[in-house]
């Protein structure tokens, strides 16, 4: 029966023998919603009937938080995740307030008559109100907010508009963003469309990485776009982090010369050609780093435990969005735990790849499964086994390949999908990028993507 196993390396040549896999249980980190079942708990509603059970929640919530429903009318339940349910409500005392965080608003006078000649309306106006479970620690809702607070004038990102504590009880109020839900749309997107959504989201974590904070949950569901203005949100900032927090030594961060050095004097390797072996008693301590996030969009230096990881993760997950719209499967990355998801990328990738990978960050990757090669395959390989591409053409009896646009994608695509972090593009260099910027041609990008005057 053909196994895997993930050993891990220490770094130098205090190197011993290989430590156990990495299938123990991690106390660092949380775990973010499956995204399949995420998919299914974000909807963009209108005040039509809502469920028997919607209702009664929304009920309860406003008898346990005292004075809620008299700033706010709960409407109905638009998100549920692993940490927090979110409600659209409409906002009851809005014209009390300066309200700069409402783009809605802004386009609409942007547009009106005269001052003189307007007339008074009193629309609706809603927000997103997000109850945080008690479970969550105190100290993870603070951060929480404060990096809200932080991010409040970047582009394209969800503002945060004011945060309530009642008891045990912390809700954040946000603007509410009309949009779609991914599955609605993702098998269909074309080319130029996903232009349009890429830029989008890489301007908002160019504002986000540019103060030097990780999201850690870059997934569709954490991203709102509205298909028919083309303009998406960044939301969900429970499990990010600011750069640096927590960080230890990392062999990653060593020059190659260094790491050659520390790789071929360490036990490791003066044991290669003796049989595989565990110690009996491994005194070394085990390796801890922050694996927050959701399966199947964890870059691999989170999944190898890499201890000073960086906002390149972000953009990993999002290379993941890009191979999923090409590729027309949700999730395209299923993975059960750390070890799948390892296997997964080496069936893209290859065993060499993964190696070289592990080595980066002192650890040692090996597998014995007959069925993943040496090399890998292609990322267009991948799409066109994916899309059902893979025959030949019967009239010209030619292999099908990708068109001109599918291909410039593909290259923007192996620079997200990067297994060396120090190599993978920015979010300020993908905006730069010739299949972001050619959004901008042909009157494609006309339109303004800031969320909030800056």
């Amino acid at each position: 029966m053909a196994k895997s196993s993930l050993h891990a390396q220490r770094q130098a040549e205090q190197l011993e023998s290989p430590e156990d896999e990495l299938a123990i249980p991690e106390p660092f980190g949380e775990e973010s919603g499956d995204p399949l079942e995420e998919s299914g708990c974000t909807m963009d509603t209108s005040e039509d009937e809502i469920e028997e059970s919607v209702a009664e929640d929304i009920q309860r919530f406003e008898e346990s938080f005292e004075g809620i429903n008299k700033r706010y009318r709960l409407i109905n339940r638009v998100g549920e995740g692993t940490f927090s349910t979110v409600y659209k409500a409409e906002d009851l005392e809005y014209n009390k307030y300066e309200n700069r965080w409402d783009i809605d608003e802004r386009e609409s006078r942007k547009w009106a008559s005269p001052p003189g000649h307007r007339k008074k309306t009193n629309r609706p106006h809603y927000v997103a109100i997000k109850k945080i479970y008690v479970t969550s620690s105190p100290m993870r809702i603070f951060n929480e907010l404060e990096l809200l607070h932080d991010l409040k004038n970047s582009n394209s990102v969800c503002p945060l508009i004011t945060a309530f504590r009642h008891l045990d009880q912390v809700v954040a109020v946000l603007p509410y963003c009309q949009h779609r839900d991914f599955r609605d749309y993702y098998r269909d997107m074309t080319i130029p469309e996903m232009r349009r959504y890429f830029r989008s989201l890489f301007t908002a974590l160019h504002s986000v990485h540019e103060k030097k904070i990780l999201h850690r949950d870059i997934k569709p569901t954490n991203f709102l776009y509205n298909t028919e203005l083309e303009r998406g949100v960044l939301v969900d900032f429970g499990l990010a982090e600011r750069e640096g927090t927590d960080w230890h030594p990392c062999a990653c961060t060593l020059t190659p010369e260094e790491r050659r050095y520390r790789t071929t004097h360490s036990v490791w390797a003066q044991t290669q050609d003796r049989p595989s072996c565990y110690p009996k008693n491994d005194t070394r301590p085990s390796r801890r780093a922050n694996r927050a996030g959701t399966r199947g969009f964890r870059a691999p230096e989170v999944l190898l435990k890499c201890t000073q990881q960086n906002t390149s993760i972000d953009i990993w997950s999002a290379g993941v969005i890009l191979l999923t719209l090409l590729s027309r499967r949700f999730p395209f990355f299923h993975s059960a735990d750390d070890i799948d998801a390892l296997l997964e990328i080496t069936a893209l990738f290859g065993r060499k790849k993964m190696k070289e990978t592990a080595l980066l960050h002192g650890q040692v990757f090996e597998t014995n499964i007959p069925s993943y090669t040496e090399n890998g395959h292609s990322l267009e390989k991948i799409i066109l086994w994916c899309t059902n591409r893979n025959t030949k053409d019967e009239v010209t009896g030619l292999k099908k390949e990708l068109d001109d646009e599918e291909k410039e994608a593909v290259q923007f695509l192996y620079r997200l999908l990067e297994c060396d972090p120090a190599k993978r593009i920015t979010a300020e260099e993908a905006l730069r990028h010739p299949f972001i910027t050619k959004a901008y041609e042909d009157g494609e990008g006309d339109e303004d993507l800031e969320l909030v005057d800056a």
